[in-house]
């Protein structure tokens, strides 16, 4: 028996309780089981208890034996002196108050229902399975399934919201010099994202803003700040950039990061760190106020216009500085927006429209749907599943589902475990 089990019982008043009485034979009736404390202290605060003829209003601690009491060492912690009732699963050992008084326990033993333990019990199996609820979850009804996507993909952006939330401070509420650093972070998508982070830290956004009129100084900013113009190359093009970059360094007082962070190795072509710094550039110039333009953008066509830049001559025959390579436009592709707008602009926009209370839920929810979804690991585990994986919405919210749930065993406080637990109950 597991003590979180016994959490969810008793808020749900999951057992047998028409004629309940404590371990000394007084009855009980339950008003209200208090609300559930996930902080410290005894676990359920404001509870109302029955106890015989009187009305008791205190807290409810509960166990998975009564000498847990003692374990937990709760009889010298001042928190626990108002507890009324002791809820326990096994009842080894009495247990007293402050003041030396026995306080009343309810076993729950032969209380709950024989079909919610086998449930649980399935549900915590050991037996190796992906999630717990994979042969089961296909049979969740739609209605419950969706609104539980809805809650999960927003406690999802919720979690993207920390970062924004930091970087908002360190840049006094600027939110074009945060959409920079996200904009640059996630150019480098799993493999080059810090590498990119650092890049985008490594001067103030006011530098970007000063230099972004001119394609070839932004350029040469960009580059040189990754590190890229420090080595030998032929060509007018790359000298350009580091005689640029040279004046630019010292007007700016900048230090430039190590390309030996940026990743090319089993990556495609179009990914290189130098075609998607080449592109960032090209964006940049194209674009002088992104955060106010991206923000009043609503259809996913207009993204891809949005994003839709030329990077000139020279990087239609090279993928790197180094070496030429058959002409071909390097455009940004449009899976690529796709998830500069899951990871980057879409967040942006919640936390933004959040701090001006104006957030509309079925706007973003409609705009994920219009998305393709992610492909990898989880997503193709959950199709094994039966699961419908249509968008975007889709995907991220399962994906939510499977990291902070469904790795935790967190059933007890998922939709679907609930669904399964109470769908053998009478």
């Amino acid at each position: 028996m597991k003590e979180d089990f016994l959490h969810y019982i008793w808020k749900h008043q999951m057992f047998f309780n028409n004629d309940l009485s404590t371990t000394t034979g007084k009855k009980v009736k339950i008003a209200k089981p208090g609300l559930h404390n996930y902080n410290s202290g005894p676990d359920f605060l404001n509870s109302e208890i029955d106890i015989d003829t009187l009305r008791w209003v205190g807290n409810v601690e509960i166990h998975v034996k009564s000498s847990d009491w003692y374990v937990h060492q709760h009889e010298e912690d001042t928190n626990y002196d108002s507890v009324i009732l002791h809820v326990v699963w096994e009842d080894d050992v009495e247990v007293f108050d402050v003041n030396e008084n026995a306080i009343e326990t309810i076993e729950l033993r032969g209380l709950v229902p024989r079909e919610l333990l086998f449930s649980f019990n399935m549900l915590m199996s050991k037996k190796e399975q992906w999630i717990p609820c994979e042969k089961s979850i296909s049979e969740i009804d739609s209605f419950v399934f969706n609104n539980w996507k809805t809650r999960l993909y927003f406690d999802r952006l919720e979690e993207k919201s920390v970062l924004i939330h930091e970087l908002l401070i360190r840049s006094n509420n600027d939110y074009e010099a945060v959409l920079f650093k996200l904009l640059v972070k996630n150019f480098g998508l799993k493999k080059n994202g810090e590498a990119f982070f650092s890049l985008a830290n490594s001067m103030s956004f006011s530098v970007i803003k000063k230099e972004q009129n001119d394609v070839l100084k932004l350029s040469a900013l960009l580059f040189g700040q990754a590190g890229f113009l420090g080595q030998e190359s032929e060509g007018n093009y790359f000298k350009s950039l580091q005689i640029e970059y040279a004046y630019l360094k010292h007007k700016h007082n900048l230090f430039p990061i190590s390309n030996g962070q940026f990743r090319f190795f089993r990556m495609r072509p179009t990914n290189f760190p130098t075609i998607r710094i080449a592109q960032l550039a090209a964006l940049y110039h194209k674009n002088k106020r992104m955060f106010s333009v991206l923000m009043e953008i609503k259809k996913v066509e207009d993204f891809y216009k949005f994003f839709n830049v030329d990077l000139g001559v020279f990087w239609k025959t090279h993928y790197t500085f180094q070496k030429d390579s058959p002409s071909k436009i390097k455009r940004i592709t449009k899976s690529f927006v796709d998830l500069l707008l899951i990871n980057t602009i879409i967040p942006l926009k919640f936390n933004y429209l959040k701090s001006r209370g104006e957030v509309d839920e079925k706007e973003f929810i409609e705009l994920l749907r219009q998305l393709k979804p992610e492909k990898n690991s989880i997503i193709s585990k959950f199709s094994e599943c039966q699961i419908k994986v249509e968008n975007a919405f889709d995907s991220q919210a399962l994906l939510q589902l499977k990291n902070n749930y469904c790795a935790k065993k967190l059933c007890l406080q998922c939709s679907v475990g609930n669904v399964i637990l109470k769908k053998n109950l009478v």
